[in-house]
């Protein structure tokens, strides 16, 4: 089946290189060109594409806008194309709660060093985008276009998915969720939105500290830190190397590096190091999960949130011999039902949620 694209940059040069590189692959047809998000909101209406491409700054109308336009009257999945810089970043974050899916650098280079391995990746991003077409359009019906401003995708799926729990097969947990000494919240596609959501429900009392690892880009990282900051009742704020947990406050772990825990007298703190030779994310879910099994002696619950792939899963595992529990999101409100899709089949969840319901259990932490 063919996936018919609208690229729309104001760069000639851009729409030519992404169109060829789609092109490249007979399953990619784009069917139009845009250079400014009036023509992107007017095409999308009239040649229905299955996928946007979405440049952020452009003429007459900016991407951001022409994703609100084209989410309230006829939505169709959208990737981003955005620059590697902060104010890149913050305009990234402000298309994702408008309602685009993902986001990739719009220099290939900043998408991987290696030319051909950035132009795989490129078709392989904009075949997943696509292939959200069915809850992007669902998502839609709703009519709720106040929730799709402030929540985006991701929460408005969220809401359209019964919040209903779903207990899995796995050994009990000693765990007790309202008596937990460390929160891990984990996400990639998807991410950004949905744990937006979640800990924006996270009350200001809430006494224990907060890890989070969200696969991102390093020049992303610092900005999603603030916009979180900004938007929930605790502190928010990008790990640093020595960081000390600290109780009511939530560390991000920077793009490109591994955030990890080590033991110290009367302490625990945050190790930062690079990404090594074979590891495949940084941040990885992997890593940060199996150090704190390794060096977390305290109750920890670890939540496994939409994205693609199965970071998380192993580390999840090793948390689980520990006694730790383990929250994964439902395929329904999931963006991408990847990483807790693994969590799930594994039978290492003790819950699986939808993010309203995850939402709802965070307002209930203390």
């Amino acid at each position: 089946m063919t996936i018919r694209v609208l690229v729309v940059d104001d760069s000639h040069f851009i729409c030519h290189r992404v169109t060829e590189i789609l092109e490249e692959d007979q399953e990619f047809k784009v069917v139009g060109v845009a250079h400014d998000g009036r023509q992107a909101v007017e095409m999308a209406a009239a040649l229905q594409p299955d996928v946007i491409t979405m440049d952020v700054e452009m003429p007459v109308m900016d991407g951001i806008s022409a994703v609100k336009r084209i989410m309230s009257t006829r939505p169709v999945p959208i990737l981003m194309f955005s620059a590697m810089t902060q104010v890149g970043a913050r305009a990234t974050f402000d298309a994702l709660s408008a309602g685009a899916i993902d986001f990739l650098p719009k220099q290939m280079e900043d998408i991987d060093a290696n030319r051909e391995t950035a132009r795989y990746l490129l078709r392989y991003r904009v075949r997943m985008v696509a292939g959200q077409a069915a809850k992007v359009a669902a998502a839609g019906t709703l009519g709720d276009a106040g929730l799709r401003r402030s929540g985006g995708f991701a929460a408005h799926i969220g809401a359209a998915a019964v919040a209903k729990e779903r207990v899995l097969p796995a050994k009990p947990s000693q765990a007790d969720p309202g008596k937990i000494d460390l929160l891990a919240v984990a996400a990639s596609t998807g991410g950004p939105v949905a744990m937006q959501y979640v800990l924006s429900r996270v009350p200001a009392g809430c006494s224990m500290p907060i890890l989070l690892i969200q696969h991102m880009p390093p020049n992303f990282t610092k900005s999603f830190a603030e916009r979180l900051n900004s938007l929930c009742s605790i502190e928010v704020r990008e790990a640093q190397d020595g960081d000390i947990l600290q109780p009511g406050v939530a560390l991000l772990s920077p793009g490109a590096v591994q955030m990890q825990l080590k033991q110290t007298p009367g302490s625990r703190q945050i190790a930062l190091r690079p990404k090594q030779a074979g590891e495949i994310y940084s941040p990885s879910v992997d890593i940060t999960f199996s150090s704190l099994a390794d060096n977390f002696n305290g109750r920890v619950l670890a939540v496994v949130l939409t994205g693609m792939g199965a970071d998380g899963k192993l580390g999840a595992m090793k948390l689980r011999q520990r006694g730790a529990q383990i929250w994964a999101q439902d395929e329904a409100s999931s963006t991408i039902y990847g990483m807790p899709k693994a969590i799930a089949e594994a039978g290492l969840a003790d819950h699986v949620y939808s993010l309203d319901e995850i939402a709802n259990q965070f307002n209930k932490l203390h």
